[in-house]
């Protein structure tokens, strides 16, 4: 027989550092959370009433709204660039076809469940014309950016509960510093590898060797099997699954996951597009095979260059981070995705739905004891500097990828070889050099 929520331990929610895991090299920025970008923004609009049988159109309702602002809500007039990646496409993010093509931001951007996105988006068009009336006139029109996660395991879905005030709430509620987590906007309803999941954030700021970028994800986490769960990279979900195994799960769906990616280094539209893509090994990180049926969709905005709707101009400039230096954020946003998934799930708390559907939260007490359990193998690997591939006896290159009190600009470019071409001047070609010592080739 499952356990009730009534018969569970009361059990203090904390986030996913508070266990003491191993959650990557980087530090966090100041709340951890995707609202360390400055700048960004975020509120929650978070519905729940009724309990009992599904009465489509009545309840139980267990749903919500998140919204996501960058530039502090002013990004209409002053867009940002944008990219995004999509992993497995059995999911929406509306908007995304124009964000892609375009590569700018120009709307805040909203998550909730999926039969909710029209009324999301609609809502959304309502609230920027009512800021901006010249939207369709004046103005180019808009296509708001709405993703979705199916939570009709846990609520009346088709009910389409999600109305106008609670985008409005939403982003009315949005602001900076702390953001809650888990159950939550529209994280409400969600579940993350059989467990409570929802709404979950994280950031890193690199050292100053590496930029002193800020980089910060939130999720809609709605993924995933028991068994395939991974926490700081341990098999909690192998071993829970013994324990859980007489509690009814959800069958029919593996679920989906909604991240959002934003970071104060000067990127553009393809670079953003390529951190993106690294949230997919996030994700993995906590178990994701990214089945036939989910949705891994990933958008993402850099707040380090502002494009005017009005300009005089014929040209704007940018600042543009080198390819060579995007190795540090790859590694961060695989980091900072992975803490955002299980802070969802470590703040999460148990939640009864539709037809008394039961979700059990993430048992953070077996968690602490399988990670203290591990700890001796933790504290017998030493941190060493980072490794660098060049053969034993060379040089080691200036610009390693070191910590400390080192500005950025006194860190030499790159000397890497990659898609830019090779580092110029270049050792000539044995051919060039027989050529010159001889004159030339003469003539027949």
């Amino acid at each position: 027989m499952a356990k009730s929520p009534e018969s569970e331990p009361t059990e203090k929610r904390v986030r996913a550092r508070e266990l003491g895991l191993p959650l990557g090299r980087f530090k966090t920025g100041r709340h951890n959370a995707i609202t360390d970008v400055e700048g960004v923004l975020v509120g929650h609009s978070t519905i729940i009433r009724g309990e009992g049988r599904l009465r489509p159109g009545h309840g139980p309702v267990r749903t919500g709204v998140t919204a996501i602002l960058p530039n502090r809500g002013n990004i209409f007039m002053e867009r940002m660039n944008g990219g995004g990646f999509v992993l497995n496409g059995a999911g929406e993010v509306a908007g995304m076809t124009q964000l892609m093509e375009w590569g700018l931001v120009e709307t805040p951007m909203l998550l909730t469940n999926t039969m909710s996105v029209g009324a999301a988006s609609d809502a959304l068009a309502r609230h920027m014309v009512e800021k901006y009336p010249g939207i369709g006139d004046e103005h180019d029109v808009i296509i708001p950016i709405v993703g979705e996660c199916d939570d009709s395991y846990l609520n009346d879905i088709s009910g389409r509960h999600v109305r106008a005030e609670h985008v409005f709430e939403a982003i009315r509620n949005a602001s900076e510093g702390p953001v809650p987590e888990g159950n939550v906007g529209g994280g409400t309803g969600m579940v993350t590898c059989d467990f409570k999941g929802g709404i979950g954030t994280s950031s890193r700021k690199l050292p100053e060797a590496l930029g002193g970028y800020t980089l910060g994800v939130l999720v809609m986490s709605n993924f995933g099997k028991m068994h395939n769960l991974r926490v700081g990279g341990l098999p909690v979900g192998e071993v829970l699954a013994e324990k859980f195994k007489d509690t009814p799960r959800r069958g029919q769906t593996y679920g989906s996951i909604i991240a959002v990616v934003a970071t104060d280094a000067p990127l553009l539209s393809h670079q953003i597009s390529r951190l993106c893509k690294r949230v997919s090994l996030g994700i993995g990180r906590v178990g994701s095979y990214a089945a036939h049926g989910s949705g891994e969709i990933v958008v993402g905005f850099s707040t380090a260059n502002i494009i005017p709707r009005r300009t005089q101009k014929m040209v704007y400039k940018l600042k543009i981070l080198l390819d060579q230096r995007l190795d540090p954020l790859y590694e961060a946003v695989m980091e900072a995705t992975e803490e955002a998934i299980l802070n969802s799930m470590c703040m999460a708390t148990s939640m009864k739905g539709v037809n008394d559907n039961y979700v059990p939260a993430l048992p953070l007490d077996e968690v602490r004891r399988f990670v203290q359990a591990c700890r001796p193998i933790f504290a017998s690997v030493k941190k060493r500097p980072q490794q660098t591939s060049a053969p034993v006896g060379r040089e080691k290159p200036a610009d390693v990828d070191k910590e400390g009190e080192v500005t950025a600009g006194a860190v030499l470019p790159t000397e890497v070889r990659g898609a830019e071409g090779i580092p110029y001047p270049t050792r000539p070609a044995p051919d060039d050099i027989e050529d010159s010592s001889s004159g030339g080739s003469s003539g027949s």
